[in-house]
């Protein structure tokens, strides 16, 4: 009778011992990566300081009023915020997560539509809610959405991801809506990542790869009628494969993006340095910063960079590898991929070897919205790697 009236702890208490005889206890936040992310913010926003010094201090009439330090405060206002996120996120169970999913893409479609209406214009797109106090970007939060909602599915369709129905017919629907919704704005870059991702997730959780094989054809078809029937995509296409035809205009960005990275040369013209920031490169502390990167730091430090980069993305797929759950390793996966596929588009647009898109850096590009979920995204992450079961020493 004693034995049935002990405390509930008793029993926790219990598993916890068992567990110690087997040798295995619940990891902590993975400490690599967790650095990585903190090392890769820190340089991100040093730089966000010195790429945009003098276009922050000539726009008096706009936004910065002049104050050269704008953009910066502005963005390490919300890295620091971004961080405390990451870490609250960390210690979240990610079965939490996984409850949360639907709702996570129900409310991002929710605010791709409330963009349609009541959106803020600017750059000829409308992408940005005014919340008063500072804005947001939707297609931001879409991202991180699906990574959590198809990684739902997955877990829930199990065996049936090989049939049309389960495997491709559900993800498509939610991703051809997505797509629409993105491009009424219009955000092309954001519906090649999100397309991306959700493809990757696919194939993670066992879609069919003949599926795949048609899906690029089609794609392929329809990225040729895009740039024959729509005049700016073309222009995009010629200014990649001719940036010098038309040098005051469509190839303008391209060909000042080249000339800061080549001025860079190999040890770069030192921090703060840069020439091509002085209103010559348009979105320097934002889409090309890697540019300005490039010019003050050089090949070796932009090298050093995306090493550091290759680095958090093997770590990130480490932990998908290693999570305890298979819904855990969705979803670390998934993050680590849409943060691969975003640094992998930059550089190659910035570089030329890509079209222009307008894809944002991690951790780099100037973006209150942008950075904050991908800080969030990394706690996500960490989330996952605390329940890794570890062998202890000994």
């Amino acid at each position: 009778m004693d034995e049935i009236r002990r405390p509930p702890t008793l029993g926790r208490e219990a598993r916890l011992r068992e567990r110690d005889r087997a040798g295995v206890r619940r990891a902590p936040m993975d400490l690599p990566f967790l650095l990585l992310v903190l090392l890769l913010l820190g340089i991100g926003v040093v730089m966000v300081l010195s790429a945009s010094f003098a276009s922050a201090y000539y726009d008096v009439q706009r936004v910065t009023g002049g104050n050269p330090t704008y953009y910066f405060l502005q963005q390490a206002m919300f890295a620091v915020l971004g961080v405390g996120l990451m870490l609250f996120i960390s210690l979240l169970p990610t079965g939490m997560f996984s409850r949360l999913s639907y709702g996570a893409m129900l409310g991002a479609l929710a605010l791709l539509v409330l963009v349609l209406f009541i959106g803020v214009e600017g750059g000829g797109a409308r992408r940005w809610l005014n919340l008063g106090f500072t804005t947001i970007q939707p297609s931001e939060l879409a991202k991180a959405a699906v990574v959590l909602c198809f990684a739902k599915m997955i877990c829930q369709y199990k065996d049936k991801m090989r049939t049309f129905r389960y495997g491709v017919f559900h993800f498509v629907i939610i991703l051809g809506v997505v797509a629409f919704l993105l491009s009424r704005q219009p955000h092309v870059s954001a519906m090649v990542i999100i397309f991306a991702t959700g493809a990757i997730m696919m194939y993670l959780g066992g879609t069919h790869w003949a599926w795949f094989a048609g899906g690029i054809g089609g794609l392929v078809v329809l990225s040729a009628v895009v740039m024959t029937r729509f005049q700016h995509a073309s222009a995009r296409l010629i200014a990649w494969r001719d940036p010098f035809a038309d040098q005051l205009g469509a190839g303008w960005q391209i060909i000042q993006s080249q000339l800061a990275i080549g001025s860079g040369g190999l040890l770069g013209l030192g921090l703060g340095q840069s020439r091509q920031k002085y209103l010559y490169l348009p979105e320097e502390h934002n889409d090309y910063i890697f540019a300005i990167v490039s010019e003050e730091l050089g090949f070796v430090g932009a090298m050093l960079i995306l090493c550091l980069f290759a680095l958090l993305i093997c770590r990130g797929y480490w932990i998908a590898m290693h999570a305890k759950t298979k819904y855990g390793g969705l979803i670390a996966a998934g993050m680590t991929s849409l943060l691969a596929i975003q640094v992998f588009l930059n550089v190659g647009v910035v570089t030329n070897l890509l079209p222009a898109t307008g894809i944002s850096l991690p951790f780099f590009s100037y973006g209150g919205t942008a950075l904050l979920v991908q800080l969030m995204c990394m706690g996500v992450i960490l989330s996952v790697s605390r329940e890794i079961p570890v062998k202890r020493a000994g």
